[in-house]
């Protein structure tokens, strides 16, 4: 292990921090696409030096970026998304069919087994998949089959946000959607199902509904791809059988309603959030900034604030703004739309902010080199 790369998206450009393994001194590389939103940025597992972006604007429209020597330079490759065949319509905000409309790029996942193989979450909710690097992309229909007509958009929009590809079984994918739910495919993305069975959401129709239900995160362990958990509207729920049953494990939050989580490198049961007040404050709890993290697969969770504001912060952090990466000891880091990047390379006992000052980030992703 030579080092560390953080990706960071923000709303008016990327930025990309570099530290040796000690995790001491950061160097500060940007903004790069100065000016555009960058929704997400993502490595490739097998081939490091080649990231992929995410970069829209309102005015021009989606860009993929794509860079093979580590974010040095870029290049644009495809920006054609389109939905197979006769897309249809979804249900709009008030429940009146709305046409289905490509928006942006929420998030790309990277294959795990070949540098030019990438995943594309997007709004209005689908997937695509390149197998080319980037520079065509095709829908995997069989998702939006999935009572797509019936799903309906959050706050957020209707956005397909996170991608888990399973290291063990290279047909299975997870992924989830705001605010249709989580669903999986066990074919490589031929058909899929809902995995909802134990969530319940008291504002939506039906609390217990197959679909319906606003998921901000799901994650889960390499090592273990059959436990997940998830950061919902609220509650923040736990599965050990790969999403057929779920069960709350808030415990003692001060807050159940978050957006991020994620999993210890190296620890299968300790896992992060970031507790916010509610869908309409989007601040920490009393204006401290607390991560809080469970070493029992959640029920159980402790304070981290060593280095954390813990007076008059009321910033927020997205679903997509918290990485860890794979030294010993693991590294957390998250982003907060107040433009400060914080990172613990001690597993969250002690707090740093590497750098401050930028745009709202969007997103954080972690490479370890």
């Amino acid at each position: 292990m030579s080092g560390v790369r953080v990706l960071v998206g923000t709303r008016k450009g990327a930025f990309i921090l570099t530290s040796d393994g000690h995790r001491q001194k950061w160097d500060v590389s940007g903004p790069h696409f100065g000016g555009w939103e960058i929704y997400h940025m993502k490595g490739s597992p097998v081939d490091p030096n080649r990231i992929y972006a995410s970069q829209s604007s309102s005015w021009f429209g989606q860009v993929i970026q794509r860079s093979s020597d580590g974010g040095k330079t870029w290049e644009p490759v495809g920006n054609q998304f389109a939905y197979e065949g006769d897309p249809g319509t979804h249900q709009w905000y008030d429940g009146t069919p709305h046409p289905w409309e490509f928006k942006r790029v929420w998030h790309l996942e990277p294959s795990l087994t070949d540098a030019d193989e990438v995943y594309a979450g997007v709004e209005d909710a689908a997937i695509f998949r390149s197998r080319d690097g980037g520079q065509s992309w095709q829908e995997l229909p069989g998702l939006r089959a999935c009572q797509g007509p019936k799903w309906q958009p959050g706050a957020g929009g209707m956005c397909l946000h996170t991608i888990l590809l399973d290291p063990q079984n290279p047909l299975r994918i997870f992924i989830a959607i705001s605010a249709a739910g989580a669903f999986r495919t066990d074919d490589g993305g031929l058909t899929w199902r809902p995995i909802n069975q134990g969530l319940r959401s008291e504002y939506i129709p039906d609390p217990n509904a197959e679909i319906g239900h606003c998921v901000h995160r799901i994650a889960f362990h390499p090592s273990r791809p059959d436990v997940l958990f998830m950061q919902k509207h609220w509650d923040v729920m736990r599965s050990d059988n790969a999403g057929d049953l779920w069960r709350e494990v808030s415990g003692n939050l001060p807050s159940d309603f978050g957006f991020p989580i994620d999993v210890h490198a190296h620890e299968p049961e300790t896992i992060y959030v970031v507790p916010i007040k509610s869908d309409s404050e989007h601040y920490p709890p009393e204006g401290k900034l607390r991560v809080y993290r469970s070493r029992t697969g959640g029920g159980e969770w402790e304070a981290l604030t060593n280095g954390l504001p813990q007076q008059d912060c009321y910033v927020n952090v997205l679903r997509d703004a918290m990485a860890v990466d794979r030294c010993d000891p693991c590294g957390v880091y998250f982003g907060t739309t107040g433009g400060q990047v914080y990172a613990s390379p001690d597993g969250g006992d002690t707090w740093s902010a590497i750098v401050r000052d930028l745009p709202a980030v969007t997103s954080v992703e972690v490479q370890t080199l």
